[in-house]
């Protein structure tokens, strides 16, 4: 009970302002000269395991800003999924609503990287579509407190479907990253992102239109506006983005500063991370200004190998971001 005299204020505070409901893989990389051919067995000169997974990824991001942050997931029962649960933790996360069955694996992506920096990836998604309405219904009180929640596309559809009809009839803000992308999406979907946030090539495949340029985000903006979105947002890599709403009809092209790329992994996942701390901490900025310094935060991101190990931290950026 707080001492000020304000009953509600203790409880108030450790309510997460940012849940993300999504996916957890463990990376599972091989550096190699080049691909393998169909049956060869070749040397590769490194390997390493990481932490991805798009949900995961978006959380740690805005963890390591400063959010107060939950992770809704489910990992396996086994050691991958214990390491993940550790890594969430070690990085400020609440694992209130971390499941693990028994029942599948903790997903992973098995990755096979040439010294081109071309990758071949299977990803074998395991527990995460295991996540249920029981699983949502159980972090029910974490989602509807929340200023911001975040789904994607790597959990089942449904269920991140249900994770926003949630959020969006108790007032909370959602932030909907369609990755990756299917033709096929439920119309729900637009109705109820409040901010809608894809990358070029999903772009594509939700409109059918090619996205090579900034006006051409702008006309697919537009089509996704038509569909029922308030507000989208399209990141363009070293483009930067271009933001579409209702409000403002007209696209607006927002570049970010160039930087040397090393490893872009990950990077769209960091800019989403930012975006949505900004919209928890920050909702009276501008939301082309939440835009620009996401840029800058996910520009941080591509300037070292990795995948969360690359996202910044509030300690090691400039003041003026806060």
């Amino acid at each position: 009970m707080a001492a000020s005299g304000e009953p509600g204020r203790q409880w108030q505070e450790e309510v997460a302002a940012v849940v993300v409901v999504g996916s957890c893989m463990t990376d599972l990389v091989s550096l190699t000269s080049r691909l393998p051919k169909t049956g060869e067995t070749i040397h590769g000169h490194k390997f390493f395991i990481g932490f991805g997974g798009k949900g995961a990824n978006q959380c740690v991001q805005a963890a390591r800003l400063g959010a107060k942050t939950s992770m809704v997931c489910k990992v396996g029962k086994d050691s991958f999924g214990n390491d993940y649960i550790g890594n969430l933790k070690q990085n400020g996360v609440s694992t209130e609503f971390t499941y693990q069955t028994k029942d599948a694996a903790t997903g992973t992506a098995s990755i096979i990287v040439n010294n081109e920096g071309q990758n071949i990836i299977t990803i074998v998604a395991g527990a995460n579509l295991l996540l249920n309405t029981e699983d949502l219904r159980a972090a029910a009180n974490a989602i509807s407190r929340a200023r911001v929640v975040i789904c994607q596309l790597e959990i089942s559809p449904e269920t991140s479907l249900e994770a926003l009809t949630m959020a969006h009839s108790n007032g909370v803000k959602t932030l909907f990253n369609p990755a990756p992308a299917i033709a096929d999406l439920d119309p729900q979907f637009y109705t109820l992102s409040d901010v809608f946030c894809c990358n070029e090539s999903e772009a594509e495949i939700l409109t059918d239109l090619t996205v090579g340029s900034p006006a051409d985000a702008g006309k697919a903006a537009q089509v996704l506006i038509d569909r029922g979105c308030q507000v989208v947002v399209i990141t363009l890599g070293a483009e930067g983005c271009v933001l579409l709403s209702r409000e403002e009809p007209v696209p607006k092209h927002i570049p970010t500063g160039k930087v040397k790329a090393v490893d872009t992994t990950g990077a769209g996942d960091s800019f989403v991370g930012a975006l949505a701390f900004y919209l928890a901490y920050y909702p009276d900025l501008p939301l082309e200004e939440m835009l620009k310094r996401s840029n800058f935060i996910a520009a941080i991101s591509v300037q070292t190998t990795g995948t969360q190990s690359s996202y910044p931290y509030k300690k090691d950026l400039p003041l003026d971001l806060f």
